[in-house]
């Protein structure tokens, strides 16, 4: 079982206890001629996942209801969705509804509820459903709420600039020091946002913006290990940026999904999707997200041992990349830096054996500029080129530089990066590599 985060969200919202929900429940029970006998650790049950039987789940509906002020369905407590997905919206749900569990989630999120950050990604099924609802029809022919509308060219004009600031500070400082700040900001500046009224067009451009944001706290969290927590948000990113009409966002939302399934050794489902999202945003994806989503797939061939499809679309990457003009992309691309298709192709190379042309790409991208998040990734790669070649007393001098670089990042996926490079320094029976393996050691022993 998962933990039911959107449940509890609405139990801390409401001020209510455990023990004080099971009361409510057992008294609304009684107004319908049920004999229940709930007690805190039932509540505590259903709050670890446990969906209870019968007519309780409306009764939970209607006792939140009644406290929040608002109608509660069944998807808002947790219990309406799919087995295995509590926080994700089953078929059909409405725009509004849908609002109403992503805050649901960020208010989760942002009271660092430790169970959260534990929630295991959803495969399967439950993994593609989100990319192929956005793929496919309905789609929304009006994204306008009723109310007075408080929203203004200000406003969007603030979701914009903060996602500037905060993608600078996660490139700076790391997704663990960054996603408080974006996650908070959410709650804060957002929601009240997504609840006020707005006309269509307003609609649109609001969307768009939240799902720039929300695509960033996935960022955060994939780079803070909570895995489960960033594909929710890579999920919620996907459904607004259907919501905006923008093709293209959807594209780029599903490339952080490819690089989180090339993570987690879903090889297949990152081709499946990184053609999803070619598809489906058609000309309107930019050569910078093309050349990213056909990188990614040449590495997840090169590790299926399908060596003609990976240089089949390492063409692809490199023609691509050399289309890109600065300044010319979308804001959400600027990741692909000089050099980044480059690491990738890198990478994808030395998966099929190609040393030589992998050490190519490698220092190509080292020499190109780049944050110093961007650096890190660099080196490390253009030591485990090195190694592979024999080339140990160079490699250490790489890593040491990686090493370097990597001061101040508060990042998992640096840690693990660099863990590894420091292994295989080790295993290369080097003195200069042992000495830089050092240097890595004493890095990593920093707490985060």
């Amino acid at each position: 079982m998962e933990p039911n985060i959107l449940l509890e969200s609405l139990v801390e919202e409401a001020g209510v206890s455990r023990a004080g929900l099971a009361g409510h429940v057992n008294r609304a029970g009684q107004a319908r001629g049920l004999r229940l006998r709930y007690e805190h650790t039932a509540v505590s049950r259903w709050l670890k996942g446990q969906r209870p039987r019968g007519e309780v789940p409306d009764l939970i509906c209607e006792v939140l209801a009644r406290r929040l002020g608002r109608p509660v369905t069944l998807d808002d407590i947790g219990m309406g969705g799919a087995p295995g997905a509590p926080d994700a919206p089953s078929p059909g749900t409405p725009l509004a509804g849908f609002v109403e569990r992503a805050t649901a989630l960020w208010r989760a999120d942002g009271q660092h509820n430790p169970r959260l950050t534990g929630v295991p990604a959803v495969t399967g099924t439950a993994a593609v459903i989100p990319v192929w609802e956005w793929e496919n029809p309905p789609e929304d022919i009006d994204v306008s709420r009723p109310g007075p509308s408080r929203i203004g060219p200000a406003d969007l004009e603030i979701l914009r600039a903060a996602r500037g600031h905060y993608e600078h500070l996660y490139r700076k400082a790391g997704g663990i020091a960054t996603r408080g700040r974006v996650v908070g900001f959410l709650n804060a500046g957002v929601a009240p946002l997504l609840h006020a009224g707005h006309d269509d067009a307003t609609g649109r451009r609001l969307h768009r913006a939240t799902a720039g944001l929300v695509s960033l706290a996935g960022i955060c969290a994939y780079d803070s290990d909570a895995h489960g927590l960033a594909q929710r948000y890579f999920h919620q990113a996907l459904r607004l940026a259907k919501a905006s009409g923008d093709r293209a966002l959807g594209g780029y939302v599903i490339a952080l999904l490819v690089n989180q399934s090339l993570h987690l050794g879903e090889f297949r489902r990152a081709v499946a999707f990184a053609e999803a999202a070619i598809r489906a945003a058609g000309h309107r994806v930019s050569p910078a997200l093309a050349a990213d989503l056909h990188a990614m797939q040449a590495k997840a061939y090169a590790r299926l041992g399908d060596g003609r499809c990976a240089r089949e679309r390492i063409g692809r990457a490199e023609k691509l990349a050399a289309r890109i003009l600065p300044g010319a992309e979308p804001e959400e691309t600027a990741y692909v830096q000089p050099g980044l298709v480059d690491v990738q192709v890198a990478e994808a190379l030395l998966g099929l054996g190609d040393l030589q042309a992998a050490r190519e790409h490698a220092a190509l991208a080292v020499r190109a500029p780049a944050h110093d998040r961007g650096r890190v990734h660099r080196l490390a790669m253009l030591t485990q080129v090195e190694l592979r070649l024999g080339e140990a007393d160079r490699a250490a001098g790489t890593a040491t530089e990686m090493a370097e670089r990597a001061r101040g990042v508060e990042s998992r996926r640096l840690r693990e990066r660099m863990g590894a490079v420091r292994d295989d320094l080790v295993a290369s029976g080097s003195a200069e590599a042992a000495r830089a393996a050092e240097v890595i050691g004493g890095a990593l022993r920093v707490p985060l």
